[in-house]
């Protein structure tokens, strides 16, 4: 009989300080100030950036949502500022985005710097095996559930407070026995157990972040703007140190599906940014809007409508005018997940063949006039 294949025991994971990690990138080199001057776009997308930011003021004038839903790397070109300053004056009503944008934002935050090479780090061993990323990142997500706070706004809170309070483990335990059927004896749980594994004191976490301007999670709970994040177990390097607990992750993420949903539901004549989220932002955003529908015709509403989808990415849309409508099966273009997704979600879409980073910095410039 074949010997079964046996699970991996990360608590035996061998994990390393952010310290002894080469960093590829650093917060005060990657910065964009509002300021400065954006870099110049193609002729034939300057319309489609000015158009965005005309549908963004109708939307705002009416109160309607206007969601950006980003990838890791908008945040690493250094978007954090620009962001800040579009939360700031209104213009963004919603974040979003995967794990990865939130590790690096951690990681610019608190240590100044991000990034590593994977492949190297592979192969011996240590890509993602930092102490410090995996273990805060996991407080702070079951610190905030105990406030009802989701994976966006425990994190954010977290960065801009410097910290947590952990309770004490008998005030825990007590609850659990207490409560059992409590909703947040699972949360209780997995912080109980955390404590006790990695010998943390009760009473004031105190992690300082000298970087926490160049954390958009720490500008949108500062702004009051909600900020969702939408991770897969396994896709993060927080999976990688004896820490990991999928149950903490997929809770944050559950309720932050909600809370995106929430926004959705405020969508009609708004606006929708996909910038850089090839996979995480067109799976979610047609799973929320098929939720959000299914309630709305239960209660005898109609639809999500009037809204404008722009979808933004470095590739060429498979060469296809998306204007047009989906391309056929036998056209490659067909694939191409973040455009055809959009392209079924009602409203108009548009794609913008752009650098992330450049899109934001002239939408700025756009909406604020400078």
């Amino acid at each position: 009989m074949k010997t079964p294949v046996q699970p991996l025991d990360l608590s035996r994971l061998k994990v390393f300080p952010l310290a002894e990690r080469q960093s590829l990138t650093r917060a005060d080199d990657i910065l964009i100030s509002p300021d400065s001057a954006p870099k110049p776009v193609p002729e034939k997308i300057a319309p489609l950036i000015r158009d965005c930011a005309a549908r963004i003021r109708a939307a705002r004038e009416r109160d309607a949502a206007v969601m950006l839903i980003y990838g890791a790397h908008l945040l690493r070109n250094g978007a954090a500022l620009l962001l800040d300053q579009l939360m700031a004056r209104g213009w963004i009503t919603h974040l979003a985005t995967n794990g990865a944008g939130t590790i690096h934002d951690w990681e610019y935050a608190w240590f100044g710097a991000s990034t590593e090479s994977v492949e190297m780090n592979v192969a011996s061993g240590t890509f993602g095996t930092w102490h410090e990323t995996a273990l805060n990142i996991h407080l702070a997500l079951m610190a905030g559930a105990l406030d009802g706070l989701g994976y966006g706004r425990a994190l954010g809170r977290f960065i801009t407070e410097d910290g947590a309070t952990l309770p004490a483990t008998d005030e825990l335990a007590r609850a659990i026995s207490a409560e059992p059927a409590h909703p947040l004896t699972a949360a209780r749980a997995d912080l109980l157990r955390a404590m006790r594994e990695q010998r943390l004191p009760a009473g004031r976490l105190k992690v300082d972040h000298k970087w926490k301007h160049a954390s958009i999670l720490a500008s949108a709970w500062r702004h009051g703007v909600p900020l969702t994040v939408h991770p897969g177990i396994g896709y993060d390097i927080i999976a990688n140190h004896p820490i990991f607990n999928g149950g903490v992750i997929g809770r944050a993420a559950e309720w932050d599906f909600k809370l995106f949903g929430g926004s959705v539901e405020r969508l009609d004549g708004g606006v929708a940014m996909s910038v850089g989220s090839a996979i995480m932002g067109p799976q979610v955003f047609e799973k929320s809007l098929s939720c959000v529908n299914n309630l709305r015709l239960q209660n005898g509403r109609g639809v999500v409508k009037d809204h404008t989808i722009c979808v933004v990415d470095l590739q060429d849309g498979g060469g296809w005018d998306w204007t047009k409508g989906e391309p056929p099966k036998t056209n490659a273009a067909y694939y191409l997940r973040f455009c055809k997704s959009f392209s079924r979600m009602g409203g108009a879409m548009h794609y913008l063949q752009c650098d992330n980073v450049t899109f934001i910095h002239n939408l700025w410039r756009e909406l604020t006039g400078a």
